[in-house]
């Protein structure tokens, strides 16, 4: 049973499935989970046997987790960014098996050694493919003290020990002060949190610094123009496939002067267009052409295709196929 409360420093909590019925384990693993951490969604495949064991303590800012479990999926879906306000950042530094960790259109594999951040404030999704056991902090996004810009190139990238630059010497170090946190007289548990906290400062800035910026945009428009054909498209598939929030989305188009169904509307008409100029397309009906770039009604297709070419579609073939 889930005992305990992380409202008070130094009080923990220490939660296991074992004694639940396997189905009752879903429901109660996911209330734990988003009761020490934010709120989460969960998701496993019925008939695959699986358990949860999940252990937390705050120490002042510092949240320390240790988190076992598997095979499933933890979500934190855009619905449950909207019931659940928390701006906390979260490091998931994986200490047996693996993990994949999506978020902003990126994915991190995480094996044993390796550590993602992922920022609460946007939707992410952890995939465990079989029984796993990881170290999860949690401290307010303004320890790190990165600009939202710089926290944006951070998330869902591998961070580890190998190679050069500060992470390559302070993980050990951050790696062992976590582990004397938890062991230590708790007068001085509070003390070494700070320091660990400053460590992963230090860390998330030299990766946010040395990273490029991201390719969202690039990643997401190349997407969406594969998938114009596609009648069911819309903005929350789009969002889904990248783990970012719809709202992150519109956010994102609206920086570069448009929006999402601005854009795929004038992307479809462009493909249509292009289409009704081949000869080779000639014995195709305006209606068929509409339809395969994803225009359900031709009569709006017609109204959206004047509106941009200052012409029908019928004139535009005949011009281009005279030519």
């Amino acid at each position: 049973m889930l005992t305990g409360s992380l409202t008070t420093p130094g009080e923990g909590v220490s939660f296991s499935t074992r004694g639940l019925a396997p189905g009752d384990r879903v429901a109660a693993w996911q209330r734990a989970l988003s009761h020490v951490f934010v709120g989460l969604e969960v998701a496993v495949e019925h008939g695959r046997p699986w358990t949860g064991e999940l252990t937390a303590e705050r120490l002042g800012a510092l949240q320390i987790a240790t988190e076992e479990f598997g095979p499933g999926t933890i979500l934190r879906s855009a619905r449950s960014v909207a019931a659940d306000h928390s701006t906390h950042i979260l490091v998931r530094r994986q200490l047996d098996g693996t993990a994949l960790l999506l978020q902003d259109g990126r994915t991190a594999e995480l094996r044993p050694g390796r550590l993602a951040f992922h920022d609460a404030r946007r939707p992410y999704r952890i995939v465990v493919p079989q029984r796993q056991r990881a170290r999860v902090l949690m401290m307010p996004r303004a320890l790190l003290r990165l600009e939202e810009a710089q926290l944006a190139t951070l998330t869902a990238t591998v961070v580890e020990e190998t190679g050069h630059g500060a992470a390559a010497l302070l993980l050990p170090l951050l790696c062992g002060l976590v582990e004397e946190v938890t062991r230590a007289h708790p007068a001085r548990r509070d003390e070494l949190a700070r320091h660990a906290a400053e460590i992963l400062a230090t860390v998330a800035l030299e990766q946010a610094g040395r990273r490029p910026a991201p390719a969202l945009w690039e990643r997401i428009t190349a997407s969406v123009q594969a998938r114009l054909q596609d009648p069911g498209l819309t903005p929350q598939d789009i969002a889904d496939q990248h783990a970012i929030s719809l709202r992150y989305l519109h956010r994102l188009f609206q920086t570069h002067g448009t929006t999402v169904n601005a854009w795929v509307r004038t992307r479809r008409l462009e493909s249509a267009s292009e289409e009704l100029a081949r000869t080779g397309a000639a014995h195709r009906s305006i209606a068929a052409v509409a339809a395969r770039w994803g225009f359900s009604n031709p009569s709006h297709f017609s109204r959206a295709f004047r509106e941009r070419y200052g012409m029908s579609p019928v004139q535009w073939r005949s011009a281009h196929l005279a030519t």
